[in-house]
């Protein structure tokens, strides 16, 4: 009856007086299993009652809510919905309008999560990203999307955020909810997801071994911050391009556009000074770091058209008595300190005149030098150390040739030594003595390696010697040798044919001198054998035979000797094949009692015919 009342008082009393009326919630959202008081708030309250209505969530029906004690302005509700409130008392009649609405929201138990592609623990400055918020358990229900952030980003309605090209003004926390289209319900707001970009990330490149024994393997490892999020490399030579002092990269053999999962990379058979950069990179379209640092692998050994000397020729030096030269027309004396990797030329910390480059002092650096040729090669390394302060280790600035004798010292700036002085070879003690050189009488390549020394609490910088081999001189294979060779060859084969045409017929006749132990009559025994060329496997017999009665000819000096070759056919039936110790025969022959060599003869005896009984 109260509510029919309530709207009959409003329609009777058009005239009443007008007063204001307001509902508040003490929140719009209820949360999962939870509650949310509203408010309704009437101006000049005394004496007035309240009702309640609710629209549903697609708003089609409006309804009057029960309740049970009407002078309540508060009311507890648990669903979601559009609701009003207005206020009505009898004495004297008065309605008041409508109040505005306040739309409730149902908490629902779904859960919203924002998720970042890729998933990469760093993002960095202009990569290309995709944020996304994911309802869990969603189902197949038509959901909008809200989001909320503390960056400069608007975001839009939709479940996925893109951004290309993202840039620190993009960082910030990151929440999303889902709300179902046709209901007045949703998710609560996700957790906050924190989006950091970060700078652009550069590459380091690493080589190992750094100095180079001829034909070694190198090692190269390419590294960026975030090592394990999805990154590829790139593997690049440096081409030095002396017109405009710079590097172009070459990518390695090997190492193809799409790159390597793997972070190391192998050089094999490096004989000469190189340079390396790297890169990585990731995503679709590719995102590319910077390039690597170059990064050099020394080696001392002479090759391409440019070269480089030292003078002195030694690889430490004191102040200002250091100069490099080069041999190339078109070239540049560069250096690369190990202490801040500042990699330059001549014309920052020296002074070119012609083909030489003097060291200035004022720019004292321990540094690798070397000098690159017009042609884009490389000279070799000389890794030189500047002191200022007492002592030095004079060793050879170029590498030394296996076999040879060196000396390495030690050398003080003023005083002599008079204490022992020690020596080492990769950081091994090699000799402590009062001697202030070191020889080796012949180098070999063991001997490679860094060594120092030290007297009296001081040190020397260790230094770099390089061995290399032998020189032997290389095959030729020039046009007109290959030439030359195959003429000889063809000669070759036409005198082996020639030789094979005239050979022996085979009715040759030999004659064996042999000379009788009891005269000095020579018994001529002319002997025919008929016989064709023998077959492989045929034995030749070759007859030795010494007399030794002659003294004078013995004490004399050199005595004849006559070597027979006999070579036995037989034409009947093949007979079982005997093996050579059934066959052979060995005579051991003394011609003198003054003779003590020893005569052998071997016979192979092939019969003619059938062997007839008891032969």
């Amino acid at each position: 009856r109260h509510v029919h009342y309530s709207y009959f008082l409003v329609f009777l009393n058009q005239t009443a007086g007008r007063r204001r009326v307001t509902l508040t919630a003490d929140r719009t959202i209820i949360p999962l299993g939870g509650r949310v008081t509203l408010t309704c708030s009437v101006e000049d309250p005394a004496g007035f009652k309240y009702e309640w209505s609710r629209q549903t969530s697609d708003y089609s029906v409006k309804t009057l809510l029960q309740t049970e004690n009407l002078d309540d302005k508060f009311r507890v509700i648990s669903k979601g919905g559009k609701y009003t409130c207005r206020g009505w008392r009898r004495e004297p009649d008065v309605v008041t309008p409508e109040s505005n609405e306040v739309i409730i929201e149902e908490t629902v138990p779904n859960k919203a999560v924002v998720t970042l592609q890729p998933n990469w623990s760093e993002i960095h400055r202009g990569e290309t990203i995709t944020l996304r918020c994911e309802i869990k358990d969603g189902g197949d229900t038509d959901w909008e999307y809200e989001w909320r952030t503390t960056s400069s980003e608007k975001p839009s309605n939709q479940n996925e955020l893109s951004i290309r090209s993202v840039s620190a003004s993009h960082s910030g926390d990151y929440r999303c909810k889902g709300r179902k289209k046709r209901e007045k319900s949703s998710t609560d707001w996700s957790d906050p997801f924190k989006l950091t970009v970060s700078d652009k990330p550069q590459s380091v490149l690493t080589v190992s071994p750094s100095w180079l024994s001829a034909g070694a393997s190198v090692t190269l490892n390419c590294s960026v911050k975030d090592q394990s999020a999805g990154w590829r490399f790139y593997w690049y030579k440096t081409v030095p391009d002396p017109s405009d002092n710079s590097y172009s990269y070459e990518l390695l053999p090997g190492s193809s556009s799409s790159g390597t999962e793997q972070d190391s990379y192998i050089v094999h058979g490096q004989t000469h000074t190189a340079g390396y950069v790297c890169r990585a990179g990731r995503g679709d379209p590719v995102y590319y770091t910077d390039y690597s640092q170059p990064q050099f692998v020394w080696s001392a050994d002479f090759h391409s058209s440019a070269s480089l000397t030292v003078s002195p020729d030694r690889a430490q030096h004191f102040t200002s008595d250091s100069v490099c030269e080069g041999n190339s027309t078109e070239w540049r004396v560069k250096r690369l300190s190990p202490e801040d990797r500042y990699l330059s030329d001549c014309t920052a910390w020296g002074t070119m005149t012609g083909s030489t480059c003097k060291l200035n002092t004022n720019w004292l650096s321990d540094a690798v030098y070397w000098c690159e040729s017009g042609s884009g090669e490389f000279s070799n390394a000389v890794n030189i150390t500047i002191q200022n302060k007492n002592m030095i280790l004079l060793s050879p600035a170029r590498p030394v040739t296996e076999g040879d004798s060196v000396s390495l010292s030690c050398k003080l700036r003023r005083q002599t030594f008079d204490f022992i002085v020690f020596f080492y070879h990769n950081e091994k003690l090699i000799q402590s003595d009062t001697r202030w050189e070191l020889n080796i009488s012949a180098v070999s390549k063991s001997d490679e390696g860094f060594y120092k020394c030290q007297h009296s609490g001081q040190e020397s910088a260790q230094s770099w010697m390089s061995v290399q081999a032998v020189s032997r001189p290389e095959r030729s294979s020039s046009p007109v040798l290959l030439i030359v060779g195959l003429i000889c060859g063809i000669v070759l084969i036409i005198l082996l044919l020639l030789l094979y045409r005239y050979r022996p017929s085979k009715d040759t006749c030999f004659k064996r001198p042999i000379q009788s132990e009891s005269s000095n009559t020579d018994q001529n025994e002319a002997q025919c054998n008929e016989y064709s060329s023998p077959p492989h496997g045929d034995v030749c017999l070759y007859e030795s035979i010494k007399h030794s009665e002659d003294t004078e000819h013995v004490a004399g000096g050199s005595q004849d000797v006559t070597y027979s070759s006999i070579e036995l056919k037989h034409f009947g039936k093949k007979e079982k094949q005997q093996t050579p110790e059934e066959r052979s025969v060995y005579s051991d022959v003394r011609t003198g009692a003054a003779d003590n060599n020893l005569l052998y003869a071997q016979v192979f005896s092939h019969n003619k015919g059938k062997k007839k009984k008891g032969q």
